[in-house]
This record gives C-alpha cells, sequence and structure tokens, in this order.
C-alpha cells in the first residue's frame, strides 16, 4: 500500500529523472503489447524450480545524537506488517500495513542506482563487513578517503534495542569531544561482537519463524557529509553479527543510508520504504536471487507496478491500516515471473473492461483421482487400498494430541446422546425388538470398525431418520402380514450388502461427480436443519413434564396442596381427582397392615410405592425446574460459541487462548452440569442401560436366516433392499463429498469405495446381531473435522493464524466408539449429566455445520439491503436477482425435502436426493454456464465441452486477427510506434537528444 503525500525533497532531479526512465522502461509495453524489459528481467532471475527463500526479519535503527555521543536505536522492525516504538520508547505499537509515500520509493530507486551494491560479500563480522563497505565506496570515488574512518566509527557504535534502557553516561564522559574526532573517542568497535542475554531471552523469537534471516536498515545523519552514503550488502551466508539485531537471528542484507543533516524524515521514509520491500515476498526473491544492480532496480519496479496510490485528500496517513484477516498469496505475483505468460500488471491497457479469459474464475468441479472410473473389477477399491496402506502407521501416532483430548469427549457426548435419542426412538417403533442398549452396541462395533478399516476415518457414523422411519414401516408391515420382522430385516440387510459390493466392485461411485455443490448443500443444510428441530423440540418438550404454573396466583396459595390419599378414597373422589400418579400395587406387599398407614404422612416416593394416589394442584409443579432447563440448555450453547471465538480474541497468550478454543464444549458442558449440581433440581439426566443385555428379553443377540418365515422372504426381500441402498450410497457419499472438500486440506486422501465396502459388510453384520443399520452422519462428521483442524502456531505480529488443515487420524474415531461401548459401565458419572445440556451441544452442533455453506449465506442476503451485503466473489460476478433465483430454487427444494421427511412418504427420501441431482441438471437451461461456476459448480460434460468450445474460440479469432493483420499490411504502411501513446513520452524526457523525430503532432 502506497499513499501519496508531500515529503522533503531528496535529489528530487533525480527521482523525476528516475520516474522518466520507468515510464521509458515501459515504453514497449505499451507499444507493442509485449513484455517490459525489467518483467523479462525477473522472469529469468525468478524460476519455479528455484529453492524457496527464507522468511527475512527486518529491523530499522536510526542514528540518535545524545550529548555529544552516538548509538544506533531500534525504531521499527518487520516480519510481516510493521511496529513501531511508539514516541515515548515503552513499548511497541500494534502491527499495521506499512503505508509509504510514492516519493520515497523513487528516493530509494535513486539510492540503489547510484549507490554502492554489494553481492555475496564474504563477510564474518560487523567491522570487516563495514571495512569492504567504505573501502569500496573510495574505490569507487563516492566518498573522500579522509571520512573513511568517520563512517567506520558511526556505523560501528552501539545498537539500542527496545529491550534496553537508555544509556547512562557517566561524569568522565561528560568531558569527550564530539564523536566526529576520531582521535578522541573511544574503540572503533563499540558494538558487542556476541549477542547479549537479553537477545538470547527474548520471547519475539517465537513470532519468528524457523529458518529465518535478518535484513538490518541503518538511516542517520551525520554533519561531516555533503551527499548521502548509501550501500547494499548482500551475505554470502547469514551471519550473526553479534548485538546487530534484535533477537539472535543471523543478518543477509544490510541497507546503510547516512546523509547530511536536515533531511531526517526524508531519511526515515527511505529507510521505511526499504524495509518494507525486504519483507515482499516478490522482491526479497529477487534481493536472494539478484546477480547485479539492475536486478534489483527491476524488482523496485514491479513493487512500484503493483502499488496502489490513495489521494492525499482522501485519506488521512496518520491511520493505522489493521492487518487483513486473510493475506492475499504471492504465488500468482511469483508465477506470472515463472510462466511463459506474463499477465497485464492492473487490468487491461486500454482500460475497459478484463475479458473472461483473465477473470479469475472458480476452480473447475474435480473431486480428485479417488473418484476416476477404472473400468476393471474392484479397481477403485484395489486403488483405495493402496492409498491408504502408506498412511496406516502415521493415522494413529499422529492422534497423540491434546487437541484430541477436547474432540473424543465432544463427539463422545454427541454419539451417546444420538445412540440414547435413537435407541428410544427406536424401541418404540419396534417394540423394544431394538431399543438403546442395541443403539449402543451397534453404535461401537459399527463405529469402531469403521474408523480402524475405513478410508476416510474421520467420518463418524450413525443412524439416520430415515433408517428409523423404514424400521417402523417394515415392523407394521410384519406385524399385519404375520411375519417374523427380526428374519426379515436380517434378509434386507444381506441383500442390501450384496448390493452395496456390487456397487463397490463396479465404480459406481463414479457418479458422486455429478453431485455439485447443489445437491451437497441440501443436503448438509437440511440434515443440520434436522439437529436444530430436534434440538429445540426435545427441549421443549421438557415443559410438558414440568409445565409452567400460569395459573398460579397468591391470593389462593392455600388451596395448592399436593395430598397422598389411599386407593379407596382415590376411586371415590372420581377419575378427575387424580393426577394418575399412584398405581396399585398393594398386592405386591401381602404381609403388610395398609390399614395402619397414615396416608397424610408419607411422601411422594412412599405413598406411589404403598399404591396410594397424589391428587391436588401442585402435584406436578416444580418450581424453577424448566427454567433451569432453558438455563442450561441456552447456556451451554451460547458459552461453547463464545469460547470458539475466543481463539481470536484479544486476551491472553495465544497458546491459552487456543487450549480454550479446542476445549469450549468440554469447558461448557462443566460449567452448565456444575450449575445443575449446584441448584440441586430435578432436571432431566442422561439414562443409560447398566447391564449388557438385549432390550427385549425374547430375543437373543443372533439372529436366524431360516425357520420363521417362508422360503419366499429370502428372495422377495431384494426389493426393499433395494431402497435401502440407495439410502445407504446417498448418505454415505455425500457426506464423505462434504468431509473431503479441497477446504478442509486434507493430505491423506481419500476412500470413498473402501468406505462403502465396510459400510456393507457392516450392514450385513448389524443385520445378523439384530443390531441397527449405520451410515454416515453428516452433522457429527462435520463437527469432527471441525474440531481437529490445525492453525499454524508462529505467526508474524498481526498476522492472523493460518489454516493448515485437519489432523488426520484413527485414534478419536476408536476411541469414542470404545468409550460408547463401555458407556454401561460409566452409568454412575453419566447420569449426572441433564438432558438440556446435551441438547445445546446438539443445537451447536446443527448451527455449526451450517458455517462456512454459500446456501446459507445466500438465504441471508434476502434480509440485507444491497449496501450492507458483504462482498462475496459471486456477487461481483452474478447479478442479484439471478443470485436470488438460485436461492429460491434451493429453498424450494428444501422445503420439499423437509415435509416428505416429516411423513410416511419419509421413506422415498433417498431417491428424492436423486432428484435434487435432476433439478440441478435442468437449471442449466435457466443460468449461463458463467454464472453456475460461481454459485455452483459446472457438470463434469458440461465443462469439457465448455473448455472446447473456448479453445475452438480462441482459434477463430487467432485465424480472423491474422486475416486481420495481413489486410492492414496490403493497405498501409506499419508504423511501429503509436503516437497517442509515444507523445507525453517524449514530452516528459529531460534529454532532448533523445527524443524521436519520427514523431510529431
Amino acid at each position: 500500500m502506497a499513499e501519496v503525500r508531500s515529503g522533503s525533497s531528496f535529489h528530487i532531479q533525480d527521482s523525476i529523472q528516475s520516474l522518466t526512465s520507468s515510464l521509458e522502461s515501459q515504453k514497449t509495453l505499451w507499444s507493442t503489447c509485449t513484455v517490459s524489459p525489467a518483467a523479462e528481467r525477473l522472469r529469468h532471475i525468478l524460476r519455479e524450480d528455484d529453492e524457496p527463500t527464507p522468511t527475512l526479519f527486518t529491523e530499522m535503527d536510526t542514528l540518535q545524537h545524545e550529548g555529544g555521543e552516538m548509538e544506533w536505536k531500534e525504531s521499527a522492525r518487520w516480519v510481516k506488517f510493521e511496529e513501531k516504538v511508539e514516541e515515548g520508547g515503552e513499548r511497541w505499537s500494534k502491527p499495521h500495513v506499512s503505508t509509504l509515500s510514492l516519493h520515497s520509493l523513487f528516493e530509494l530507486r535513486t539510492c540503489l542506482q547510484t549507490g554502492c551494491i554489494l553481492l555475496d560479500l564474504e563477510g564474518y563480522s560487523l567491522p570487516q563487513i563495514v571495512d569492504d563497505i567504505v573501502e569500496k565506496q573510495v574505490q569507487e570515488g563516492l566518498i573522500a578517503p579522509e571520512i573513511r574512518e568517520k563512517i567506520s566509527f558511526v556505523l560501528l557504535r552501539k545498537h539500542r534495542h527496545q529491550t534496553k534502557k537508555p544509556i547512562h553516561r557517566s561524569l568522565a564522559d561528560l568531558g569527550k569531544s564530539s564523536p566526529s574526532n576520531s582521535s578522541q573517542c573511544r574503540s572503533m568497535n563499540d558494538i558487542s561482537v556476541m549477542p547479549s542475554s537479553d537477545q538470547l531471552k527474548n520471547k519475539f523469537m517465537k513470532k519468528i519463524p524457523r529458518d529465518a534471516e535478518a535484513s538490518n536498515v541503518l538511516i542517520g545523519e551525520v554533519d561531516f557529509l555533503d551527499k548521502p552514503f548509501v550501500a547494499f550488502v548482500r551475505l554470502a551466508q547469514a551471519t550473526t553479527l553479534g548485538g546487530l539485531t534484535e533477537v539472535p537471528v543471523p543478518t543477509r542484507f544490510l541497507f546503510v543510508l547516512l546523509g547530511p543533516n536536515g533531511k531526517t524524515k526524508s531519511y526515515n521514509e527511505i529507510g521505511r520504504a526499504m524495509a518494507t520491500l525486504m519483507v515482499d515476498d516478490l522482491f526479497s526473491d529477487v534481493a536472494y536471487k539478484a546477480r547485479d544492480r539492475e536486478d534489483l532496480i527491476a524488482g523496485i519496479d514491479e513493487f512500484l507496478d503493483e502499488v496502489i496510490v490513495l489521494p492525499p485528500g482522501e485519506w488521512d496517513p496518520k491511520i493505522r491500516i489493521e492487518p487483513p484477516k486473510k493475506l492475499p498469496s504471492a504465488d500468482m505475483r511469483k508465477s506470472v515471473f515463472s510462466l511463459n505468460e506474463l499477465g497485464q500488471p492492473n487490468g487491461n491497457a486500454g482500460g475497459g473492461p478484463a475479458s473472461a479469459e483473465d477473470e479469475e474464475m472458480p476452480a473447475p468441479h474435480e473431486l480428485g483421482e479417488e473418484l476416476a472410473f477404472t473400468g476393471r473389477f474392484c479397481g477403485g477399491l484395489w486403488l483405495d487400498i493402496k492409498r491408504k496402506m502408506p498412511w496406516l502407521l502415521s493415522d494413529i501416532y499422529e492422534g497423540f494430541h491434546i487437541q484430541s483430548v477436547s474432540t473424543v469427549l465432544f463427539i463422545y457426548l454427541g454419539c451417546i446422546t444420538n445412540a440414547i435419542t435413537f435407541g428410544g426412538l427406536l424401541g418404540d417403533a419396534t417394540d423394544n425388538y431394538q431399543g438403546v442398549m442395541e443403539s449402543f452396541l451397534g453404535t461401537a462395533l459399527a463405529g469402531a470398525v469403521f474408523c480402524l478399516f475405513g478410508g476416510q476415518p474421520l467420518i463418524i457414523l450413525s443412524s439416520t431418520g430415515p433408517i428409523l422411519i423404514f424400521e417402523k414401516l417394515l415392523y407394521e408391515f410384519s406385524i399385519n402380514n404375520d411375519i417374523d420382522y427380526m428374519e426379515l430385516r436380517l434378509w434386507i440387510g444381506l441383500h442390501s450388502c450384496l448390493q452395496c459390493l456390487l456397487l463397490v466392485a463396479t465404480d459406481a461411485s463414479y457418479i458422486i461427480k455429478y453431485m455439485t455443490r447443489f445437491t451437497e448443500e441440501g443436503f448438509s443444510s437440511l440434515i443440520s436443519f434436522i439437529f436444530i428441530s430436534d434440538a429445540i423440540k426435545k427441549m421443549t418438550s421438557t415443559f410438558n413434564y414440568y409445565p409452567i404454573d400460569q395459573d398460579f396466583q397468591p391470593d389462593y396459595i392455600t388451596t395448592y396442596r399436593c395430598d397422598c390419599l389411599p386407593p379407596d378414597q382415590v376411586s371415590s373422589l372420581g377419575h378427575n381427582a387424580s393426577y394418575g400418579l399412584g398405581i396399585d400395587n398393594i398386592t405386591d406387599y401381602p404381609m403388610f397392615n395398609f390399614s395402619a398407614v397414615d396416608w397424610s404422612q408419607l411422601n411422594k416416593k412412599d405413598c406411589v410405592r404403598f399404591g396410594g394416589s397424589l391428587v391436588g394442584k401442585s402435584c406436578k409443579y416444580v418450581p424453577d425446574l424448566a427454567l433451569l432447563s432453558l438455563i442450561l440448555f441456552f447456556g451451554t450453547y451460547s458459552m461453547t460459541i463464545s469460547l470458539k471465538k475466543f481463539k481470536t480474541s484479544r486476551y491472553f497468550p495465544t497458546k491459552c487462548r487456543a487450549l480454550i478454543g479446542d476445549f469450549a464444549i468440554v469447558i461448557s458442558i462443566l460449567v452448565f452440569c456444575s450449575l445443575d449440581y449446584v441448584m440441586s433440581l430435578e432436571t432431566p439426566k442422561l439414562h443409560v442401560p447398566t447391564q449388557i443385555k438385549p432390550t427385549r428379553p425374547d430375543r437373543g443377540w443372533i439372529v436366524m436366516p431360516l425357520g420363521k418365515n417362508p422360503w419366499w422372504v429370502c428372495l422377495a426381500s431384494f426389493l426393499p433392499a433395494i431402497l435401502v441402498t440407495i439410502l445407504i450410497f446417498m448418505d454415505q457419499q455425500i457426506t464423505a463429498v462434504i468431509v473431503n472438500r479441497k477446504e478442509n486440506k486434507l493430505k491423506k486422501g481419500c476412500g470413498y469405495h473402501l468406505d462403502l465396502f465396510w459400510v456393507g459388510i457392516l450392514m450385513a453384520v448389524c443385520s445378523f446381531m439384530g443390531l441397527p443399520w449405520y451410515v454416515a452422519a453428516t452433522v457429527i462428521s462435520i463437527a469432527h473435522i471441525d474440531s481437529l483442524k490445525m492453525e499454524s502456531e508462529s505467526s508474524a505480529p498481526g498476522e492472523q493464524p493460518q489454516f493448515l488443515g485437519v489432523r488426520e487420524q484413527r485414534l478419536t474415531g476408536i476411541l469414542v466408539f470404545v468409550l460408547t461401548g463401555v458407556s454401561v459401565f460409566l452409568a454412575p458419572v453419566l447420569k449426572y449429566i441433564p438432558m438440556p445440556v446435551l441438547y445445546g451441544v446438539f443445537l451447536y452442533m446443527g448451527v455449526a455445520s451450517l458455517h462456512g455453506i454459500q446456501f446459507w449465506e445466500r438465504i441471508k442476503l434476502y434480509l440485507m439491503p444491497a449496501k450492507h451485503q458483504p462482498d462475496f466473489a459471486f456477487l461481483r460476478h452474478v447479478p442479484l436477482r439471478r443470485v436470488h433465483l438460485f436461492t429460491l430454487v434451493q429453498v424450494t427444494c428444501l422445503a420439499v425435502l423437509w415435509i416428505l421427511k416429516s411423513t410416511v412418504a419419509a421413506i422415498i427420501f433417498p431417491v428424492m436426493i436423486l432428484g435434487l441431482m435432476v433439478v440441478r441438471k435442468m437449471l442449466d437451461l435457466v443460468f449461463s454456464q458463467h454464472n453456475l461456476a460461481w454459485l455452483d459448480d459446472i457438470l463434469p460434460d458440461k465443462d469439457k465441452k465448455k473448455k472446447e468450445d473456448e479453445k475452438k474460440k480462441k482459434e477463430k479469432k487467432k485465424k480472423a486477427k491474422a486475416d486481420e493483420q495481413n489486410s492492414d499490411e496490403e493497405s498501409k504502411k506499419p508504423r511501429e510506434i503509436p503516437p497517442s501513446v509515444k507523445i507525453p513520452l517524449d514530452l516528459m524526457n529531460p534529454n532532448p537528444h533523445n527524443s524521436d523525430p519520427s514523431v510529431s503532432d
């Protein structure tokens, strides 16, 4: 970023000549639309095959005069952003983007043109380097020999860094003369040779990447010079130069600018410009690889070419610009000079809109080689196995990290809550043929096997709503037709297993390529909304069991009572008098004399146990229970959201913030479980089975395939199995696509075929054991991914932590499901967890899974005026009305799916997911491919066709252009340089002898 503002003149005539020279160097680019000499030079310097250069830490020191003594004082530093020493000298400023005056950049260019350049200097100590610099200046006639010692003396003064306090002069020092007289000064080598203890203990080293090198900028003014002393030095090997740098980082570059008195501000601006250039990714590469002075000048010209100028009347230069949350990659700039094609620097030469070819289009819809159609039997499965085998060992040991502890606890609580909820609903739907215990064991078995052997162990298996509805309908069909439910379910599971294996063998997962963002977002949004809806429904159901007494009136408080009455009195009062809390179990106590019992003195438990009934308006009312449940629900959710955002807050050190963010869910659960314990109210708690046995007493753990149903049931079950297979395939593969998105930066590859293989095998195993069927759970899998995301630990001041990827391993998933299996033995501890707290975890999962979904961001645009809408990339390229139309189509599809899943028709839910792909295909008739490229993904065949059309279009353009040039050559004489471009360059040329006589008005 550069700003134009007035500044003191420093060789202003040289700056104008430099500007003119720079414009002349661009003459070829403007006139003939070819690359400039500077760009051509950089192309040969920056090569793709070169090793990356180290990160540079830049420090700027300014020369201070205190009572006749001199010392270098650290005034600013850069890793990526600038930090200044505040005027008080007691603290560093906040990191901010450097704002430079354009004038200082041109003055710096003049300095490098006229100063001393030493590249690959063999330097081992600062005195030796200073001697070489001064000797070079004397040889080139840039300084007089008699001031040699004075310059050396100045450059070897002490360096006071921000960690040190100002020096204190003694009484003996007061009599010393000015340092300009070298015969009366202190030692020539006043700078420390070895790093001080302050340097070695400096905590700022944590902010500097490993293997970083330093560049030192020394700026000052002295009274013995009449013209600037400029030197740019690159050492052959980075060397630690004692107390020169704030931190013990070896120095590679040294820039020195000493000048006459009276131009302090100008010198400081030039030093800041040099320091900012050194931390620029492209110029630092040029500085490392430059062969001569002209290469450095070419690097400055490129930097000037990319500079953005802010008008002086529209921006206050004193404002410090906050570092952006996300830095643009320098790879694009570097690739321009390493490839054969050089792009336009700042748009089109003609100033018009960029062409379609110049536009940065979204990446095409590619899911990688994992979904390539091999055409061989089990070809995709074999490739998945070969792809995952080398990572098996790292999949275990990479899980040993403190972050994994938080992930295991978080996902474990989500899984057991889901297992209990699903198991209870399944028990009601199947008359306890499958219940909570079967749900626990099935979750543990299927999940652990999948995480141990699956292709993508980050996926979490669970039961789904459509499977529950299918089980309910299947049980009702079995009862109505006198067919054994468990045996029929076994054959459906076996057929579905064989169908899944057939899909694996034929590489049928290839069709996932046609599931674009439209289908993925529709499916994941539906599952997220289901999680949110279920969490809220479960929470509101608490109010049915523990209602708020809205009819309570303080004046009638004497009428609010609850009495325990014996059974004979209850029957005489009538049905409406009793609240149904008593049960007639007097026959259980034949030896007990109930006539002698004083029923009015019994507590609630004894009254119910002895067969009495509780009668009165206050029998069901529990004060504050509903309110506390609501506090636990929203409190868990809101605290988790807040602590997750704590990573980017301003409080506490980075490691502390990261630890709090990673354990946000665990902390929230512990806090609100403690609150519930302190309040001592009987909120609904988590109930876990305490014995490992089937929920229904008349069934075992193994289902026999034959003997209870007619023989034809074995064959007929093939048809309902097709529906189950479609459901399994769609749920599993869409979730896998979402987990394997390129945004997650997964490095170990995925295994769509291997995943489906193990899901099919587990279908058969669970069917034989009478356990529920399991498939990838979208929301829990996304939560698993989010809880394992990694960010950079060492970051420059002001730089936001960079997302590095996901901790890919199998350990967290295995531990989650092992804990689920042994939860029966953890029941004494788990019984203290309130259900509203777990409902809050469910709500967080649902909301968090919506983060980053473009569909959700586009829905919010309906409620925003245009001026307040975020700067999304698709809004720059697609008209807002088309964006709203595309969103409306998605909302309509989502509404249809929601209605279907809420009715008996939910059994055809998987078919409707396939229907989303059909709807997406039809959108090609409504939207242009350009709009779909920004809002969705282009279908594979469309993408191929588009590339072919573009290729033909380019060939036609080239042919037409060649024909036009041939016709122009025949009709008129060609001119090398257009006059409209040449005229202003001639007017700005200070040397009239270099003007082109062929150009006239």
